[in-house]
């Protein structure tokens, strides 16, 4: 029986998030005070005071999440993983909390990653919606086939759990596809409030920009294995993970297929460290026989 632990992507903040860290353990104020001065601004300030609307702007919220996801993994006491997975920019937290990059390296990357994203975005409007109790073999088949036939981006970006799946693309490829799964037995299909077609083609431009800034940092060999978003499979190469990493921006995240590999190599215990519980209830769907907890 192994231990996994896992890191929450954008989603999961809050206004307060962290604030209960800061004021309670040294070693967390230091780390949060040092990402301040790494980033040029006060985030600690919006994550403890701010609205949810401060928090909802993409160069704020992807290192406010990573920040208190790793500040909690770094100042708790807790087992050593055996395997470890970040859903979508939770990655960025996994590779830290597996020792292949330094906390200082990977809030620079999730910096770097976050603007790139927020000017893609800006460069085509585009938007992500979910839909609800329909097969994944079914909203891959309309996703191809609405791109097929009208030309606009459609696909799908992130595999959350079954009966759960989030689909990228155009503002007219996603209406299009929307109405289609509904006629195809969707519960839902509804666009979400996102500020672009995340891990999709449309992030092609972000993509360049992390990947030159990936490809300078320095990545150590992982304690353990991470479950990578694009592979689905235990990864330990650094090269590999680095290739990964950058091919996430414009790939599907596999948050199903990585927790049941987990899950066939030993993993009965999840711990997701960071805001939220999100992660805490995909896994459950995904197996109910997995023993979820938190830290944060």
């Amino acid at each position: 029986m192994k231990h996994a632990y896992v890191f929450p992507g954008q989603g999961s903040q809050f206004p307060g998030m962290g604030k209960n860290l800061y004021d309670t353990n040294a070693k967390a104020k230091e780390l949060f005070e040092k990402a301040n001065e790494i980033l040029g601004f006060r985030i600690s300030d919006v994550m403890f005071g701010g609205t949810e609307e401060d928090l909802k702007q993409t160069k704020v919220t992807q290192p406010a999440v990573f920040l208190h996801a790793v500040i909690a993994f770094l100042c708790t006491e807790h087992s050593t993983p055996e395997m470890v997975a970040g859903h979508s920019l939770g990655e960025f937290s996994a590779l830290v909390a597996n020792g292949v990059l330094s906390f200082e390296e990977a809030l620079r990357l999730v910096a770097i990653r976050a603007n790139a994203m927020q000017k893609a975005c800006e460069l085509q409007p585009s938007t992500m919606a979910a839909v609800l109790a329909l097969e994944d073999a079914k909203v891959e088949e309309i996703c191809a086939k609405v791109a097929a036939e009208t030309g606009e981006v459609v696909v799908p970006a992130n595999y959350n759990c079954p009966g759960q799946l989030v689909i990228s693309g155009s503002l007219k490829g996603i209406d299009i596809a929307c109405a289609e799964m509904k006629a195809a037995g969707a519960k839902r299909a509804m666009v979400l409030p996102v500020g672009g077609a995340f891990h999709s083609p449309l992030m092609a431009p972000a993509r360049e920009e992390l990947k030159a800034a990936i490809e300078k940092a320095t990545f150590n060999t992982p304690a353990c294995p991470v479950y990578q978003n694009v592979a689905a499979a235990a990864v330990t190469d650094p090269a590999q993970i680095k290739q990964n990493l950058i091919d996430q921006l414009t790939g599907a995240v596999k948050w199903t297929q990585s927790v049941q590999a987990m899950i066939a190599d030993g993993a009965k215990e999840f711990t997701e460290v960071g805001p939220g519980k999100v992660l805490q209830g995909l896994v459950q769907k995904i197996n109910k026989e997995t023993v979820v907890n938190g830290i944060n």
